[in-house]
This record gives C-alpha cells, sequence and structure tokens, in this order.
C-alpha cells in the first residue's frame, strides 16, 4: 500500500493538469488582492476578504478537481496504463483506495490555495487590518478540506465509470453545475427529495460559512455527512472498479 500511494503521489507531482491549475489559482490568490487594494478599496479589511473567498471558493471545491479527474484518473484507462497497474499484482482495492487517497489529496490542495493564499496575500497587501478571528478561519479550513474529500470521492466513482477523461469532464461538470437547481426543484414538491438535498453535501457545502452561528447539532451534521459521503462513495467506487473490466 505505501509503495502505491508513493507512485500515486510521484504521478500526482509530474501530472501537467494538476500543475496547470495549481499555478493558476496560485496566481489568482496572488493578483486578487493586489488588485482589490489598488481599485477602489483604501482600507482592505482582511477579514471581509476571508469571507469573500469562501463563498467563492465553492466554485473550486465542486469543478476544478473535475478537470483533475478526467487527467489523472480516466486518462489512465484510455493509456493503457491502468491495465499495466492492475497486473501488476496488487488487489483493485488497494489500487483504487490509494488513487482516491491521493486524487482527494489533490482536490485538498486546490480547495486551500485561495482561502489560504488570498488571506496571505490580503493581509500583507492590507498591514494585516482586520484579521480573521483564528478559531473560525481553523474551522474552515477543515471544513474546506472534509468536503473537498467528499467531492473528490464522487468525482473519482464517475472517473471510474466512464474512463474517458473527455467524457469524465464533461458529465462531471454538468451534474456539479446543475445538481443544486435540479434538487432544489424536486425538493420544493416532492419532501423525499428535500430531506435527502438537505443532508447532501451539495447543500451543506453553502453552510459550513456560518458556522459561528449553528448550534452543536448542525455543526455535527455539516461535519458528519462528508465523511460518510466519501466513506460510502469510496466503497461504491471500489465495487465499480471490482467489476470493471479493464482493457
Amino acid at each position: 500500500m505505501g509503495n502505491l500511494l508513493k507512485s500515486e503521489l510521484f504521478k500526482l507531482k509530474k501530472d501537467k493538469s494538476f500543475k496547470k491549475l495549481t499555478l493558476a489559482l496560485i496566481i489568482i490568490a496572488a493578483l486578487f488582492p493586489l488588485i482589490a487594494s489598488i481599485y477602489g478599496i483604501e482600507q482592505l479589511s482582511v477579514n471581509d476578504l476571508f469571507i469573500s473567498i469562501i463563498g467563492r471558493n465553492n466554485y473550486v471545491l465542486k469543478i476544478i478537481p473535475c478537470l483533475l479527474a478526467g487527467y489523472f484518473i480516466s486518462s489512465e484507462y484510455s493509456l493503457g496504463t491502468m491495465k499495466s497497474i492492475a497486473s501488476s499484482g496488487n488487489s483493485r482495492i488497494r489500487i483504487y483506495i490509494s488513487k482516491l487517497m491521493v486524487f482527494s489529496f489533490g482536490a485538498i490542495i486546490f480547495s486551500l490555495i485561495l482561502p489560504i493564499g488570498m488571506t496571505g496575500t490580503g493581509a500583507i497587501y492590507a498591514q494585516f487590518n482586520d484579521m480573521p478571528d483564528l478559531k473560525y478561519f481553523a474551522q474552515i479550513i477543515i471544513f474546506t478540506m472534509l468536503y473537498a474529500a467528499a467531492f473528490a470521492s464522487i468525482m473519482m466513482l464517475f472517473a471510474t465509470m466512464f474512463t474517458d477523461s473527455g467524457k469524465t469532464i464533461g458529465f462531471l461538470i454538468l451534474i456539479f453545475l446543475l445538481f443544486d437547481g435540479v434538487m432544489f426543484m424536486l425538493a420544493s414538491k416532492i419532501t423525499l427529495f428535500e430531506y435527502i438535498y438537505n443532508y447532501s453535501v451539495f447543500k451543506l457545502s453553502y453552510d459550513f460559512i456560518n458556522i459561528n452561528a449553528l448550534e452543536s447539532i448542525e455543526v455535527f451534521k455539516l461535519a458528519i455527512v462528508p465523511i460518510v459521503t466519501f466513506v460510502i462513495f469510496g466503497l461504491l467506487g471500489v465495487l465499480a472498479f471490482q467489476k470493471k473490466e479493464i482493457k
């Protein structure tokens, strides 16, 4: 298992899509606070900047890893790399888990670049004016990591099912863009869908920004749902990978 993880981490490090997406996010994190400090904002508030980042970062959580899923996971099937890995003597369960862990790690890195990078650069440009509360900042970072991993487990399942980078990217972006709207419409008419949506990572990923105003039971729900989602979709992915014919 350790060798598989090292191998996947090495591939992630060398993956061109991962490096390009990471670089793009870093550039945005560095330039956005600078532009905000130059144009129209005399006294840049780091706390206000951090809160605005959290809301926008939801798109990074849901969309950017879709691209990585296509190029880092699905492309291995079309290129024949997965066939070599599957015939290496390692069990398919270990192969899938190692890929899921490393892919989730990549998604977590994407999810943290803007909150940490923008807050850091914003603090420098604003001379540390009105910094966010440390406890709140830490909570947001932890929840961001949990939801990034949960979304990654969903993406990994579909990337395994489609095995084609183009189809995987197109399908995942379509699903992650439309899911909220479709489920909201169904939830307004059918109670079951309302319950499912209210307890989904898609809905709750918008809620942890208000963690300071939530009761303990709501915070517990925010924490347990992404963990359960990661486990469930991880198991579904393992089952799909075990039954899949790899060519």
